[in-house]
C-alpha cells in the first residue's frame, strides 16, 4: 500500500462515484523491486514472468531498465516485442506449445525454448531448428503456497535423455531450469534441484555435451499476512547453493521472478455487496464483496493465497468471518475453512482494499461471468 495508491483511489471515487471493483499498481514499486532483483543475484539475469501481470505500462518499464522476458504464449512474446525489447531478450518458456506456435515464435526471432519431454524436443527442431533448448526438471516445492510440482517438468533421470536427444536433432542443448513453487517461503528450497542440475551438468558433459545456463525460475514472494524473507536472503542462499555444487565453473543463470516483481505493487479496491448470517445461531458471518474468484481473486483457490484486506473500520472488535465473491456460482467463495476476522462494524458498502493484488489478478479476471466486467486496472 502506497500514498500514491490511496491517493489515485480518492480522486477515482471523487471523480467517478461507484464504478466497480479496480486494480492499481503503482510503477514505482516495481521500479525497486528489479533493482533488489539486480542487486541481489548480479550475475543473474532477470526475465520478468509476463503472465504475471501483462500490463504495458508494466513491461514498458521493465524493458527500458534492462528486463528480460518469460513468455508462456506466442502472445506474450508480441506484447513484449511491442515494448522494442528486442528477441534475444525473450525465452518461451512454457513447455506446452503448439508447433505452429513454436513456428511464429521462431519467426519473431525467438530463439530460446523451454522444453520438458522428447516429444517437445521434437516439435522445436522440426519448428525452430538450431534453437536453443534447456529442459526442465520436476522439482520438489516443499514452503510454496502455491505449488507447481507434476503437471510441468521431467523427473531428474529423464532430464539427461531429453537433452541429448535435442543435441542429436541439432538444437543447442544450452541448460535445465526447475520451479521450486510460487510464494516459496524457504530460500533453501533451491539448493536440492542445483545438486542435481551440477550432477546432470557433470553427466551430459562426459557424454561430450557441454550445459551452459541453470534457470532458476521464480517463487519469489510477496507479502501477504506473513513476513517473508527479504529477497537478499534468497540472493545469499542461492549464491551460496551454486558455489557449492558447482565449484569455479558457475554457469549462466537467470531468473523468472513474476509475483515477486509485481505482487506488492497493487492493490484491490473491493465493495462489501451484502452481510448475513445462515442461521439465527450461526457465529460465522458472510461477507459478500463486489469481487471473487471469477473477477480476478482465483488464487484463494483452497484458500492458499490469503490476502491483506484492509477496512474502513481496521482497529474495531472483529469476529470470524466467510468471504464470498458476488456470482451465481457456488464455488465463488473466497475463505471459509479458515475464517477470516473482519470488524464487527463492518457495513454494506464499505469500500475494503486487498493487498498484494498486483500479480495474477487482472489476468485471471473472467470476461463476461454472470454479466460482471473484468477486472478494470490503473498503472500509476
Amino acid at each position: 500500500m502506497t500514498q500514491k495508491i490511496l491517493d489515485f483511489l480518492r480522486a477515482r471515487r471523487e471523480q467517478n462515484g461507484d464504478d466497480g471493483p479496480c486494480l492499481v499498481v503503482d510503477l514505482d514499486v516495481v521500479r525497486d523491486n528489479y533493482r533488489l532483483f539486480a542487486h541481489a543475484l548480479p550475475d543473474a539475469r532477470v526475465f520478468y514472468a509476463v503472465k504475471a501481470n501483462p500490463d504495458p505500462a508494466v513491461l514498458n518499464l521493465l524493458a527500458g531498465l534492462g528486463s528480460c522476458f518469460d513468455c508462456a504464449s506466442v502472445t506474450e512474446v508480441e506484447q513484449v516485442l511491442a515494448t522494442g525489447a528486442t528477441a534475444d531478450r525473450i525465452s518461451f518458456g512454457n513447455t506446452i506449445k503448439k508447433e505452429r506456435d513454436i513456428a511464429r515464435a521462431y519467426r519473431l526471432g525467438i530463439r530460446l525454448f523451454a522444453v520438458d519431454c522428447e516429444a517437445e524436443v521434437e516439435k522445436v527442431a522440426r519448428a525452430a531448428p538450431g534453437a536453443r533448448v534447456f529442459c526442465r526438471m520436476l522439482c520438489e516445492g516443499a514452503g510454496a503456497e502455491w505449488p507447481l510440482s507434476r503437471k510441468f517438468g521431467c523427473d531428474v533421470a529423464m532430464a539427461p535423455r531429453v537433452l541429448e536427444r535435442a543435441h542429436a536433432l541439432g538444437l543447442v542443448a544450452h541448460g535445465l531450469s526447475f520451479h521450486v513453487g510460487s510464494q516459496q517461503n524457504d530460500p533453501g528450497m533451491w539448493d536440492g534441484a542445483l545438486r542435481a542440475a551440477s550432477m546432470i551438468f557433470r553427466d551430459l558433459a562426459e557424454r561430450g555435451i557441454t550445459l551452459s545456463m541453470v534457470n532458476l525460475g521464480g517463487g519469489f514472494p510477496t507479502r501477504y499476512l506473513k513476513s517473508v524473507p527479504a529477497t537478499e536472503v534468497y540472493g545469499h542462499a542461492i549464491l551460496s547453493s551454486l558455489r557449492k555444487h558447482f565449484g569455479n565453473a558457475i554457469p549462466e543463470t537467470i531468473i523468472e521472478p513474476g509475483r515477486g516483481m509485481v505482487g506488492n505493487a497493487g492493490v484491490i479496491e473491493a465493495e462489501v455487496v451484502l452481510i448475513s448470517r445462515k442461521s439465527d445461531e450461526d457465529p460465522v458471518r458472510w461477507v459478500y464483496l463486489d469481487i471473487g474468484k471469477f473477477g480476478g481473486l482465483a488464487e484463494t483457490m483452497d484458500e492458499m493465497i490469503r490476502y491483506p484486506i484492509r477496512t474502513p473500520q481496521d482497529g474495531d472488535a472483529t469476529e470470524p468471518c466467510v468471504i464470498a465473491g458476488p456470482t451465481c456460482d457456488s464455488v465463488d467463495v473466497l475463505y471459509e475453512k479458515v475464517p477470516y476476522p473482519l470488524p464487527v462494524s463492518l457495513e454494506i458498502g464499505a469500500k475494503v482494499l486487498i493487498e498484494g493484488t498486483g500479480a495474477y489478478t487482472t489476468t485471471y479476471s473472467a470476461v463476461g461471468f454472470n454479466g460482471f466486467p473484468p477486472l478494470k486496472s490503473y498503472v500509476i
